[in-house]
């Protein structure tokens, strides 16, 4: 039998200073590895200020597929490819007791506390997704792609903590922070490879020339051609995807150079084609945070399936600053989490809690429908979403939340819930590394051990 040539995992279509990434075609493997299994990619969601946690928590393992409690209703459709765990504690905050904020998200991803000695300076620990990009980042062209739906500004001083603790979840070394970027269109940008012309940091990236993605396109027709009935299927879906996130950020975008004229007085029937684009993009009020969210995803998802990185982080939202209008009020995410048992109060935060799950529900929804090497891109997948607290009212970490969606190439034993271990952050992700295949040269943080249970 002749042996088929594995796909370069640097094969792209290009044109004009373009580059797509193609995803894994049935006829073609995986040339950087020695079978043709796909590789793990790694993605962590985040959600600020715990749940409600008896809305959130299924009452027992043999109801978590049957009868899932209301903040899981999203993810129905997917459950036996998720994971849940009770019983993992977050990292004991001493002697910054008066900082749950700051080191919700800090500590998140690396299960360290910030040293003490110079706690006005970024000084942690290396994040587990920088310790999975350091591994799997030289397979690809983004080591790890960092997205978040605000900006990373938030201004305030809890226990003379540096700010950034507040805002970043990926930490490249103890002392670097990385920034997340929160605009769509530069996120295509960069996985599109298409760089910046003339300007400097304050300067805006323009649309993505449409007639340069449609050259992309073109050549992905005569591509087409060559390949079997599968794989031209598999093609067309791909494609048909980067079609759908173009135009639903033009659509973002088209609704805010709107605004921004009618805001400054210009009617837009009077508005002509030569206008220019408002210079800065931001999240405008009013607009629905959903469709945000669910573009980011789709990005997240698309850099997946064309290999462009194996490693994401997604901050939902950060600590303090965000409301969610589309929900019927106004009020900020934080203030409702101090509810002191109001019900009124507390279906906010059950409500806040079931919008963004709905959202990564959205993201694992759409990898499991994408095919890939026999099975989905979910399949090939460890994605986790979670908070840094427990309790937003008063501020517990004894039992994090958080769901596992996707087996990890066959690593993780999905559709249950783990109603009894003990264990920390440290553990959990410590445990999720070794599942994406990182060599663990030591344990993340605070972690002494792997959940054993998780594995497959």
């Amino acid at each position: 039998m002749r042996k088929q040539a594995g796909i370069d995992r640097r094969a792209y279509l290009k044109g004009l200073g373009v580059t797509l990434g193609l995803p894994l075609l049935d006829s073609q493997g995986w040339a950087d590895t020695v079978t043709t299994k796909p590789p793990v990619r790694l993605g962590f969601m985040f959600m600020p200020h715990g749940v409600i946690m008896d809305q959130f928590w299924p009452a027992s393992a043999e109801s978590f597929l049957t009868s899932p409690p209301p903040a899981l209703q999203s993810l129905r459709p997917v459950l036996d490819q998720c994971l849940m765990m009770k019983g993992v504690s977050g990292v004991p905050i001493a002697p910054f007791n008066g900082a749950p904020h700051a080191l919700e998200l800090s500590t998140w991803l690396t299960a360290t506390l910030p040293a003490a000695e110079n706690r006005h300076e970024i000084n942690i620990a290396i994040s587990a997704d920088q310790i999975a990009a350091n591994h799997m980042g030289a397979f690809t062209a983004l080591p790890s792609l960092e997205l978040a739906t605000m900006p990373q500004t938030w201004k305030e001083n809890q226990e003379g903590l540096n700010e950034g603790y507040y805002s970043h979840c990926s930490f490249r070394s103890p002392t670097q922070a990385l920034p997340a970027e929160v605009n769509p269109r530069n996120v295509l940008n960069r996985l599109f490879n298409k760089q910046e012309q003339g300007g400097g940091a304050g300067s805006t990236l323009g649309a993505l020339d449409r007639s340069l993605l449609d050259i992309v396109l073109g050549g992905a027709r005569d591509l087409r051609r060559t390949l079997p009935t599968s794989d031209q299927r598999k093609l067309d879906e791909y494609l048909d995807s980067v079609r759908s996130v173009e135009r639903r950020i033009a659509a973002i975008e088209y609704r805010q150079k709107e605004a921004a004229l009618e805001k400054a007085g210009v009617r837009p029937s009077k508005r002509h084609a030569s206008d220019s684009a408002p210079i800065e993009i931001r999240i405008p009020e009013g607009e629905k945070r959903s469709e945000y969210m669910q573009v980011m995803c789709d990005l997240n998802v698309l850099a997946f399936q064309t290999d462009t990185t194996r490693v994401s982080t997604y901050i939902g939202s950060t600590p303090n600053g965000a409301s969610y209008p589309e929900l019927g009020f106004n009020d900020q995410h934080h203030s409702n989490t101090h509810h002191n048992h109001d019900p009124i109060k507390v279906g906010k935060i059950a409500r806040i809690t079931e919008f963004n799950i709905a959202q990564f529900a959205y993201m694992v929804k759409k990898m499991a429908g994408l095919r890939e090497a026999g099975g989905t891109l979910l399949d090939n997948c460890i994605m986790m979403w979670g908070s840094g607290l427990e309790d937003g009212n008063i501020h517990t970490r004894e039992n994090l939340p958080f769901v596992i969606a996707g087996k990890g190439g066959g690593s993780i034993k999905t559709g249950r819930f783990l109603a009894d271990e003990k264990g920390n952050q440290g553990d959990l992700l410590t445990t999720l590394l070794a599942c994406a295949g990182i060599p663990i040269d030591r344990p993340v943080g605070i972690a002494t051990k792997q959940f054993e249970a998780m594995k497959a």
